[in-house]
């Protein structure tokens, strides 16, 4: 699917505010209403919108811990990479996991209660027998930046 500005716009819009209401989606978008929901439906159907979601302060919901954690697998073969990939899938308290170029095979963002939990849950991806070679762990002890709304409209300067 081919975007123009208005569908960058509508895609700033909504992700600034996923409750927008349909006449304040439009303003922003520069339409009327009813053109301005079929766009929307349109980059909903073509995958572009995947979901909406509410951006929870979880710190002042209870005290955690977050942890950014290097993992290199021990063999390299697709069914290595796979059998990590869906165990990862089911473990919530892993809520990013990339797979990346260079000397580690994939960096986690984990969520978890305290260090001690987080641990408990690296025990249990070792005793699982994954294929973890080696990880390191790294305690977040500050967020600086953490956006949510991703620059759309900078990454296609050819559209806006």
């Amino acid at each position: 699917m081919k975007l123009d500005a208005i569908d960058l716009r509508i895609l700033d819009a909504i992700q600034r505010d996923g409750r927008i209401t349909k006449l304040a989606l439009a303003e922003k978008a520069g339409l009327s209403p009813t053109p301005c929901w079929m766009r929307l439906r349109k980059l909903e159907k073509a995958g572009i919108i995947s979901g909406y979601h509410a951006h929870v302060a979880l710190r002042r919901v209870a005290p955690v811990a977050s942890v950014m954690v290097e993992l290199t697998l021990a063999n390299h073969r697709q069914a290595d990479f796979d059998r990590f990939e869906r165990a990862v899938r089911d473990i919530p308290e892993i809520v990013c996991c990339w797979s990346v170029g260079g000397g580690v095979d994939y960096i986690l963002k984990i969520v978890a209660a305290n260090i001690d939990a987080y641990q408990r849950l690296i025990d249990t991806l070792l005793d699982r027998e994954l294929g973890i070679a080696r990880y390191f762990t790294y305690i977040v002890t500050k967020t600086v930046k953490e956006e949510a709304v991703l620059p759309v409209s900078l990454l296609m300067p050819d559209v806006a």
